[in-house]
Formats: C-alpha cells, sequence, structure tokens
C-alpha cells in the first residue's frame, strides 16, 4: 500500500511540474526596456539585455558617461560581471565602473559623434558570456518605447 501511494504521489508531482517545465523551455526570454529615450539590444546568444543611456534625461548617470543597464534571460540585473566595451578605431576598451543594480558606467568622452561606427559591449560572468553591437548612426533612428521584448520581436532592429 506505501509503495502504492508513494508511486501515486511521484506520479502527480511528475505531471504537475512537466507542463510548467517545457513551458519555460518553450517560451522565449523577455527582457524589460526601462526607458524610451535609451538604446536597447538583446545579446547575440539571448543571454542578456543591454540598455544604454545616453543622457540624463530619464536616469541619473553623471556627467560624461554613459550607463549601461544589463539583465539576465530571467530579466535580473546582472551584477559583478565583467563588461568589455570597445568603440570602433579605439586601441583600448572604455573604463567601465560598476554603479549598482545592474548599472554600469563608461565614460562618454571620445566616442565619436559623427559618422559611422559600433559599439560592441561583451558581458562575462560565470556561464553568461555574451556580446550585443549597436552601429551608429542607425541605432539612433530605431529607438524603441519602454517595454517588455524578446529576441524575435527584435530581430533586425539591431
Amino acid at each position: 500500500m506505501k509503495k502504492i501511494i508513494v508511486m501515486s504521489i511521484a506520479i502527480l508531482a511528475f505531471f504537475a511540474v512537466s507542463p510548467v517545465y517545457s513551458e519555460n523551455l518553450e517560451k522565449s526570454a523577455l527582457f524589460t526596456k526601462h526607458f524610451n529615450e535609451t538604446l536597447f539590444a538583446i545579446s547575440e546568444k539571448g543571454q542578456v539585455s543591454i540598455e544604454i543611456l545616453l543622457d540624463e534625461k530619464e536616469y541619473k548617470i553623471g556627467k560624461d558617461v554613459i550607463g549601461i543597464v544589463v539583465h539576465d534571460s530571467n530579466d535580473k540585473d546582472i551584477e559583478d560581471a565583467k563588461l568589455s566595451v570597445m568603440v570602433t578605431g579605439m586601441a583600448e576598451p572604455l573604463k567601465v565602473k560598476e554603479k549598482a543594480d545592474g548599472l554600469y558606467i563608461a565614460p562618454s568622452m571620445g566616442l565619436p559623434k559623427e559618422g559611422t561606427w559600433r559599439l560592441s559591449i561583451s558581458v562575462k560572468k560565470k556561464k553568461i558570456e555574451d556580446e550585443a553591437i549597436f552601429s551608429f548612426p542607425d541605432m539612433l533612428n530605431k529607438k524603441m518605447p519602454a517595454g517588455k521584448y524578446d529576441a524575435d520581436s527584435i530581430k533586425g532592429k539591431k
């Protein structure tokens, strides 16, 4: 009798957990773009989203810096990560400093103001190793409103 009860509980637990697990596998991760006047991309592998704050209109980031907000595929802040920010034509990556709650800052001085250039942001932390590339000036014309996005919904908008 005990075996039947234990077996029944195990079967019920399996069926109770299976749909939730399979639903999470089938669903694409949703990432949040918090502000309207920012640049936003989901990384190449879909492990992170990166939102670039270019000014202090919507979020106070400091003078002469850009803010970089990084979230994982569960839409949680990524803290204590190693970010590498490269700019076309610059030999060295920008110096990145972590502020808090998934917010990193890098100097904006020296960033090109005109012409075509790229900003590449790589994120490394434990199992996360991914990158997003922002192409300018194209990216400035493709600002998306604040909201939830998955990789499929923004393909071709990077």
